[in-house]
């Protein structure tokens, strides 16, 4: 079990670190590409890759679970990105990154209600979680002011709170008991088809020919194969082992990597404010992770609190 655990830890960290790294590629490729075009021909990569890498229909036991499948293409695929993107337009990039950390929150408000099996929130929750939002808070606006831009700020929201449904339903589809490659190839193919709407709104063209410059190709193919193709799989590996909730907070280490990144290969400047705030986010993670819990007991109309260590799995 414990192996199972850290095989699920290992998925969520190497998922995050590729997702970290993203933004160089996606930073790239907007000279010559729409983000819905980045968005579109990425993910038909993906979907080709896995259908290769294992073919076949996939054959649903339960009708009903269809509808499963492409409320998460919906969410995760198509929405999410589409929220995100267009938030950029409106808000700063300073902004967004800081309210799409609030996903792992929604993640455990979602569980609560329709998945009960994944036990009680725990008090190191909600302390990593406000240690983490700080520690993105110093990344993201180095001691600069929070301006809100109620638009932008209300979609890059909407885009955590999607994303969030997309780690539950992740978990729902993840207890059907299919292979993981499969499940996430058919829940691509629902995000592609939800894109298409998007694809005539925002002018899509495809544009084979500026896939010929190396650089585009290269880029679009770490895109498509890496961060889709791959790391979508392992974080619903995952997800099916830690939960939705624990794989979630992963999360917040996504500005902790995109610093590093833009020091190591854009030769950004590293200022002793996003130093801390990093340290600071990485300790949230580490608290969320953790082994406290709060335990609020009543007995003979007393209240007794206690705070013990334990591990983070539900009590039998």
């Amino acid at each position: 079990m414990k192996n199972r655990n850290g095989a699920g830890h290992l998925a969520a960290l190497f998922t995050i670190v590729v997702w970290g790294t993203t933004f160089i590629s996606t930073k790239i490729l907007l000279k010559d590409f729409q983000p819905v075009e980045i968005l579109i021909i990425r993910f038909v990569i993906g979907y080709l890759l896995l259908l290769a890498a294992k073919p076949g229909i996939i054959r649903l036991k339960d009708k009903k679970q269809e509808w499963v499948f492409a409320a998460a293409g919906l969410c995760g695929i198509c929405l999410y990105f589409l929220l995100e993107n267009i938030a950029l337009t409106y808000t700063l990039a300073s902004n967004v990154g800081v309210i799409i950390s609030a996903a792992p929150f929604f993640t455990a408000f979602l569980t609560q209600i329709f998945m009960k099996e994944e036990g009680r929130l725990r008090l190191s929750f909600f302390l990593g979680f406000g240690v983490a939002i700080a520690g993105i808070c110093m990344i993201s606006f180095g001691g600069q002011r929070f301006a809100l831009n109620p638009k932008g700020d209300f979609l890059a929201l909407a885009a955590a709170f999607v994303w969030a449904c997309y780690s539950v339903l992740t978990k729902k589809i993840s207890s059907y008991g299919y292979s993981t490659i499969q499940t996430t190839r058919h829940t691509f193919g629902y995000g592609i088809l939800f894109m298409i709407p998007a694809a005539f709104i925002f002018d899509f063209h495809l544009g084979i020919t500026r896939l010929f410059d190396p650089v585009n190709l290269l880029n679009i193919l770490f895109l498509g194969a890496g961060a889709s193709a791959i790391c979508f799989v392992t974080w619903n590996f995952a997800v099916q082992i830690l939960g939705a909730v624990r794989t979630s907070v992963y999360i917040y280490v996504v500005p902790v990597v995109t610093i590093v990144m833009s020091v190591l290969i854009l030769h950004e400047e590293l200022s002793g404010m996003a130093a801390a705030g990093a340290g600071l986010t990485l300790l949230g993670l580490i608290i969320s992770e953790g082994k406290m819990e709060l335990k609020v007991l009543f007995t003979s109309g007393k209240q007794d609190v206690i705070l013990r260590r334990e591990n983070w799995k539900k009590e039998e």
